[in-house]
Parts: structure tokens; C-alpha cells; sequence
């Protein structure tokens, strides 16, 4: 049977491994660090040294007390008696997380601070945002897909098909050499004529004029009677109106066949 006072004494009084602990008493392995955990939890741990720690005298030192604040007989700060609210490190990022709970565990600080400046509005002021990013879209594709002419055409690269060949050089001793160049080889072309980017305009201008409009239903409901927006809602719906009359127009004018003719340059 081991002796387990004799292998904890010779364990703490020297630098012997587990390992070879247990192989000098013919002891498994497990069965030493078993042992080991278990009288540490009795309150009886194995500590390296122990003997030379008991016979150790303990010598107090006395150590100088940091000194806080200013040196004696500065009155750099005199009268100042501090900030009594001093702002923490990260107020800022506690007050977003204690304001958004379970929405700030997910949500980078970006958005959550978004999503703070939105909850300074009400339903009505963002709709209202709505309305001028709607508005200012349809305003913007007029510049980006305006038509100048009905012979109007974009020309746009779709695909491009690379090859190699060989090319020989002559140097000036008149040595000739070799070697493979990259060429292009195809090139395929997209064509957009300006029929084409009429008609797309004209679908896109009717669906963005459509989600308008219910944007603008609802704020005309959720806003005060005397909200000075309303005025220029009125001016928006006019343009509005005077857009879709445009759009209407053109369709009617656009019902009949279309005749595309293709010639050469320079014939009449």
C-alpha cells in the first residue's frame, strides 16, 4: 500500500515530477494526481517547498504609501475641487446598450445609433424622409436616363475574349527569338438605342411615381393640419401629375408600329 505521506513530503521537498513519482513507488499515475486533488480539497494541498517556507523568517519591509494628488505645497489646483460627475470611458456605448437591451448584442454601434436618432421622430417625420428620397430619386433618373434623340445609341463592351500568339523579334545581332503575347480576340458589344431607354425609363418613372404617392397618402394622414410640409406636398403632387401626364402621353403617341431602318454611313 503507498505510503502517501512519504510521497506528498517528497514531492514538496523536491523537484520531482508526478510522473516519476509514481514510478519510483509503483503508483499509477492517475492514482497520484487523484490523491493530489484530493487533499486539496481536504484542505491539505501539496505545495513545492514546504519545509523551507515553515523554517523561512517573515520580514516585514515598510513601504512608502503612494502619495495621491498634488505635491505638498502645490496650488496649481487650489480651489478646484474636481468634476463631482466625472463621464465614464464608455458612456456612450453603456447608454446605447442600456437603452436597446437585446437589439445591442447583435447590432453594430452604427446602426443602433440610427436606429436612436429615429426614436427622436415620429411615424409622420419618417415617412416625411421617405417622401424626399423617393422624390429625389425620380428626379435624379431624369438626369441619369434622359434621352437627347431617337438616334441615340449606347455602345457598351459585354465580354471580352482574350488569345495568345506567337510573335518573333530580330534582335540587332540578327538573333531571332520567339515568345507568346496576349491579343484580344472577340469582342461582344451590348446596344441600347434610345427607344430602348425610354421605354425603361418610363416603367421605372410609373412604379416609383406609384410607391410615391402612397407614401404621400400616408403622411397626409398622420400629419397636423396646419404642417407647413403640407404646402410642399401640394407643389410635389403637381410635378407628379404633370409627369404621369407626360408618361400617358408618350404612350398613346408610342401605340402605333415601330419602323427601324438600318443604313449605312454616309447614305441618305
Amino acid at each position: 500500500m503507498a505510503n502517501w505521506d512519504e510521497i506528498k513530503r517528497e514531492y514538496e521537498t523536491t523537484k520531482i515530477t508526478l510522473a516519476k513519482l509514481a514510478e519510483k513507488h509503483d503508483v499509477p499515475l492517475g492514482t497520484v494526481k487523484s490523491q493530489k486533488s484530493r487533499d486539496a480539497k481536504n484542505g491539505n494541498p501539496w505545495t513545492r517547498d514546504a519545509a523551507k517556507k515553515d523554517a523561512t523568517k517573515t520580514t516585514k519591509v515598510a513601504t512608502k504609501e503612494k502619495q495621491v494628488g498634488a505635491p505638498k505645497g502645490n496650488e496649481n489646483a487650489k480651489g478646484n475641487r474636481g468634476n463631482p460627475n466625472p463621464t465614464p470611458k464608455f458612456a456612450k456605448r453603456n447608454s446605447i446598450a442600456e437603452k436597446h437591451g437585446f437589439f445591442s448584442k447583435f447590432l453594430p454601434e452604427e446602426t443602433l445609433e440610427i436606429i436612436e436618432a429615429m426614436n427622436e421622430r415620429s411615424p409622420a417625420d419618417l415617412i416625411w424622409d421617405q417622401i424626399q428620397i423617393q422624390y429625389a430619386a425620380i428626379i435624379r433618373a431624369q438626369r441619369i436616363m434622359h434621352v437627347e434623340s431617337k438616334e441615340e445609341m449606347i455602345k457598351e463592351i459585354k465580354k471580352e475574349k482574350y488569345g495568345y500568339s506567337e510573335v518573333e523579334t530580330t534582335d540587332e545581332d540578327g538573333k531571332t527569338s520567339s515568345k507568346y503575347e496576349r491579343t484580344l480576340d472577340e469582342v461582344e458589344y451590348n446596344f441600347q438605342f434610345a427607344w430602348e431607354r425610354q421605354a425603361q425609363l418610363l416603367t421605372a418613372q410609373s412604379r416609383a411615381i406609384g410607391e410615391l404617392r402612397s407614401s404621400i397618402r400616408q403622411f397626409v394622414e398622420m400629419a397636423d393640419a396646419d404642417d407647413e410640409r403640407r404646402l410642399k406636398l401640394e407643389q410635389m403632387q403637381l410635378n407628379i401629375s404633370k409627369t404621369k401626364a407626360e408618361i400617358e402621353k408618350l404612350d398613346k403617341k408610342d401605340d402605333g408600329p415601330m419602323e427601324i431602318i438600318i443604313k449605312r454611313k454616309g447614305e441618305d
